[in-house]
């Protein structure tokens, strides 16, 4: 679904003021046809050249992605530092990244980055390194020595995070021996996630008006209105436009998200743009059930529920859920629509449970204190000598029970 361009220049503004930098000049420069040398034309070159040299600036963003050869010409030309998206974004997963995880992962991006760029295009990287060994030679330059040692450091970094991918394979499986049901919030950057987390879980997770606020994965337990417990997942942003590099290096983080027994698309409702960033998160998710080693199950459609956000913008969540025609209207700021969406959350989860009559007696008080931490107790009737009790279970829990009994 294409942009606007007026919004893709907000949404650039907000990425670059995410990390401190202070925005002095911003322009929209259409183009009749992308230059291999300079991605712009000659005039648009010249004018942001003239108004770097009118605001003293340093540092131009450009939004788009930059071929290499495209960088350094512009870098010259304006004699300037100038980033491209993917490098902005790298630039703001750094600065955010708090656990080893999340700063394995944007080491990770950031070199295969950073490979890309190696091109001889700076005298340093003309240099010469002398031979090995017996046979001598010429040697290495600069460039291959770089590409060599980032090569190595990648492959390190992709052995550890592997181990990431164990560990937390381990803390699944441990997850699933409770077992509580997963649900898991993915949405455009921006769209109240966080806020929504801390909303239903009471957690005070960061949570701000800023592009990616929330970096590192986090998970709360939390209890729905039935009494049912469950685990809460809060992940990610997505963007558009996300840098192949990162899809990749995130794709342990976003292993929670295959692993949920309920996926929560949260869209901010309120923004221009909400339709297509609804098809940008849709479009990672779908990305991630290609190729044989794929993290999701092509059925992801069928456990995910929408969560349209910031509904109090639009005059809260009945006056939404009019318009909308489908999914839950919420204000997570307001706590409006919450009770709708716990509701609803029961309800998905009960689905998939079997309903059980059971009958114990009054000495067997383990296998009832089981029963009420993992069941949904629906009816209980107290006989002489006799506990009657109507159970909701999973089918996992169904198991368990059997080899209790």
């Amino acid at each position: 679904m294409p942009r606007a361009a007026e919004a893709r220049l907000a949404e650039a503004v907000g990425l670059t003021a995410s990390i401190g930098v202070m925005i002095v000049h911003q322009a929209i420069h259409p183009l009749r046809a992308r230059r291999p040398s300079t991605l712009l034309g000659e005039g648009q070159v010249a004018a942001v050249g003239q108004a770097l040299v009118e605001q003293q600036a340093g540092l131009v963003i450009v939004d788009a992605a930059l071929t290499p050869v495209q960088q350094r010409n512009l870098e010259r030309a304006w004699k300037a530092k100038v980033i491209d998206r993917t490098g902005l974004i790298l630039e703001i997963f750094g600065e955010r990244a708090r656990t080893r995880e999340g700063a394995l992962q944007v080491e990770l991006a950031h070199l295969d980055y950073q490979r890309s760029r190696l091109v001889r295009s700076w005298t340093h990287l003309e240099r010469q390194r002398g031979g090995f060994g017996f046979l001598g030679g010429p040697g290495e330059s600069q460039i291959e020595l770089d590409r060599r040692i980032i090569g190595d450091r990648i492959i390190r970094l992709k052995r550890e995070l592997e181990q990431v991918r164990r560990t937390r394979g381990l803390h699944r499986r441990a997850r699933e021996r409770v077992p509580y049901p997963v649900i898991a919030l993915v949405g455009y950057t921006n769209a109240g996630k966080s806020t929504l987390f801390n909303a239903l879980t009471g957690a005070g997770v960061y949570a701000q008006d800023q592009l990616f606020a929330t970096l590192d994965p986090t998970m709360r337990q939390i209890s729905l209105p039935s009494g049912r417990q469950a685990i809460l997942s809060d992940t990610v942003g997505f963007i558009s436009d996300l840098p192949t590099q990162l899809v990749e290096a995130f794709r342990a983080t976003l292993e929670e998200v295959a692993a949920a027994d309920i996926i929560l698309h949260v869209r901010d409702v309120a923004h221009p743009d909400s339709g297509a960033q609804r098809a940008d998160v849709h479009a990672v998710l779908d990305g991630m059930t290609e190729g044989p080693d794929a993290p999701l199950a092509q059925d992801w459609r069928s456990r995910c529920i929408e969560v349209l956000n910031k509904a109090d913008l639009l005059g809260g969540p009945e006056a939404v859920a009019a318009r909308a025609g489908g999914g839950l209207a919420v204000s997570a700021l307001t706590g409006e629509g919450l009770e709708a969406l716990q509701a609803t959350l029961d309800e998905r989860l009960a689905a998939g449970m079997v309903v059980e009559h059971l009958a114990l007696v009054p000495a067997d008080g383990a296998r009832l204190a089981w029963l009420y931490r993992h069941a949904e107790v629906l009816e209980r009737h107290d006989e002489e000598g006799l506990i009657r009790l109507t159970v909701r279970l999973s089918p996992a829990d169904r198991e368990r029970w059997a080899q209790l009994a």
